[in-house]
């Protein structure tokens, strides 16, 4: 899927702030905007071109904007009166991706061999994973085996996991975060909304921080990792972020190695989910964070996650986490109290199926050719019913599952009601923000990947359709006041 080029649609520009006093207030995030660098990792319209155009529906007379408000409230009613039931609110893999793993189910049977190296798979033992299962795990994440551990099937389980220890029993020595009174939690926005939760749910504050075209905006990253003791980590999808796209800058990535934080205990929670999910014949280059945080002299800085949910299945994958030597210690003493012993079947089927790198990004080539036509048809639907209308922007990724959407201030959570009540669900408005407050009320995730193209193709019309009757109703009401 070619990047998009030239005017009309241009590029999404990464919004920073004014300045740093109170910058814990979502309000002072404004819409000023940073030139990128040529890059096509995105798709938008710049802010000039945006004022310049006006917007579609402001250009209209009265009369006219009257008559396409009929309009398309008359397309809404019929709409609605389909009954649709389509759903665009989350992540997942289709049916078609998971069923590229059926094949893994056959490789472990009664008569399979339970023995992976000195590890034995049919009883306890091995806390830390099979040999075979960190092998893969490390050549996935580009990390030695020695440094990672396996365990379960869900990332987010790991890293709720790690927090909740440094919430109860502190990391590196350090008092426990639940002694320490008031902590911060950075959250570069718009991000996961998962890992705002697992933060949110230990008390500890969020703290937007703005993502741009590279990553998120590190002068304000490194002002509160070096400035703020109470800040204690960092949320971060390196590649192909949720749900923006970007792939971290090798410039980001060195800042990030060279942070020299004020709280020994805080740690860069490193969630590579999208590693090997690149979907248009060309995977983003992302710097290894270890091997630029040795570079920069340092130690005891971050924990890289991953997994092969969405590579397998969502449910029954393998999750692993990566550490320099003492925090892999830690980590592995620490699930040591809770894991006798992790589901080793599903670590056995694993190598077995993949065997190593080579053959990930085999099997990932074949997701890719099911996940591609679904953005190209993303992309298709919204500059036919949108392009250079100046109504919104959208993100144009190499890789992931996610599109980001940005409409006019004030417009995400009335187009996201009105998806609901034409039959498609949509990720809540402000998800992708923490506390669920997005400061212009103007981003909405777009999940691309679980339905069928017939009816992803739908539910995009649906959306396009929503987009313009709720911006076409926002002028009128602003031309009644």
């Amino acid at each position: 899927m070619a990047p998009a080029q030239g005017t009309g649609e241009g590029r999404l520009l990464g919004r920073r702030l004014r300045g740093r006093e109170g910058f814990a207030s979502l309000a002072d995030f404004p819409a000023r905007p940073v030139a990128p660098p040529g890059g096509d990792i995105l798709l938008a319209q710049t802010r000039a071109e945006e004022e310049a155009m006006a917007n579609a529906y402001e250009q209209l007379m009265d009369a006219e904007l009257d008559a396409e408000l009929a309009r398309l409230e008359t397309q809404a009613d019929e709409t609605a009166a389909q009954g649709l039931k389509l759903d665009m609110a989350r992540g997942k893999p289709s049916p078609e991706q998971t069923a590229l793993s059926r094949p893994m189910l056959d490789l472990v049977s009664s008569s399979t061999p339970l023995v992976d190296g000195d590890a034995i798979v049919d009883n306890y033992g091995t806390p830390e994973g099979l040999p075979s299962a960190r092998r893969l795990a490390a050549q996935i994440l580009g990390v030695d085996a020695k440094n990672v551990v396996v365990s379960g099937s869900s990332s987010l389980n790991l890293m709720h996991d790690l927090v909740a220890h440094a919430f109860v029993h502190g990391v590196g020595g350090c008092e426990p975060l639940c002694r320490q009174g008031e902590v911060k939690w950075l959250c570069p926005s718009p991000g996961y909304d998962r890992h705002f939760a697992v933060t949110a749910s230990f008390g500890i504050k969020n703290v937007p921080v703005p993502m741009g075209e590279d990553g998120p905006d590190m002068d304000l990253v490194q002002d509160l990792v070096e400035g703020d003791p109470t800040v204690k980590g960092i949320w971060c999808v390196p590649k192909y972020a949720n749900p923006t796209g970007v792939t971290y800058s090798d410039e980001v990535v060195r800042r990030f190695a060279g942070l020299r934080p004020a709280a020994p205990d805080f740690r860069i929670y490193w969630d590579n989910a999208y590693v090997v999910h690149c979907f248009e014949g060309r995977d983003d280059a992302l710097l290894d964070i270890f091997a630029a945080i040795g570079k920069a002299g340092g130690s005891r800085l971050a924990y890289e996650f991953g997994s092969t949910a969405k590579v397998t299945f969502p449910s029954s994958g393998m999750a692993f986490v990566a550490a320099d030597d003492e925090d892999i210690a830690e980590v592995r003493a620490a699930f040591a109290v809770e894991r006798v012993s992790s589901e080793k079947f599903s670590q056995l089927a694993h190598p077995l199926f993949l065997h190593d790198l080579e053959g990930v990004r085999e099997h990932m080539a074949r997701h890719a050719a099911i996940v591609g036509p679904r953005f190209a048809l993303v992309e298709q639907k919204l500059q036919e019913g949108l392009g250079g209308m100046g109504l919104a922007s959208w993100t144009h990724p190499h890789g992931g599952y996610f599109v980001s959407f940005d409409g006019p201030e004030g417009s995400a959570r009335r187009i996201v009601a009105l998806m609901g009540e034409l039959g498609v669900k949509l990720t809540p408005a402000g998800a992708t923000w923490p506390y669920g407050r997005d400061p212009r009320d103007s981003n909405i995730r777009i999940a691309p990947t679980y339905p069928s193209l017939e009816d992803l193709g739908r539910a995009l019309d649906v959306f396009v359709l929503a987009v313009r009757l709720v911006c076409a109703r926002m002028e009128g009401e602003r031309r009644a006041r």
